[in-house]
């Protein structure tokens, strides 16, 4: 039997199941393992440290509005929590910040 344990991938962000046994995986997918060796090999003798992460603009944006909808949904459990707002309308809005939480920490 063994237990499982919840890691990140490296490259963009999704969560990964790993067994206690063996080395820890570092990407949720072959793509993504595709996508980090080509990033590697491309900051090669640019002075960019191989474990920069680079972001395109349109990809910055992403990042930004993800975080700013996650930042909402905070704003509304605190409005519900000082409004008196019962159990299960909190139990909504914090499974919403949960998961827009979640989204945002995805890099790509």
């Amino acid at each position: 039997m063994s237990s499982r344990r919840l890691g990140t991938c490296s490259w963009c962000g999704r969560e990964i199941g790993e067994s206690e046994i063996g080395r820890r995986r570092r990407y949720c997918r072959q793509s993504c393992r595709q996508r980090a060796y080509e990033h590697r090999n491309s900051v090669k003798g640019t002075g960019i440290p191989e474990d920069a992460v680079v972001l395109s603009a349109q990809e910055v944006a992403d990042l930004s509005d993800r975080w700013f909808a996650a930042r909402c949904a905070a704003e509304d459990v605190a409005t519900a929590v000082a409004e008196g707002a019962d159990a299960t309308e909190l139990k909504e809005l914090t499974a919403t910040l949960v998961a827009l939480a979640r989204d945002a920490e995805r890099l790509r």
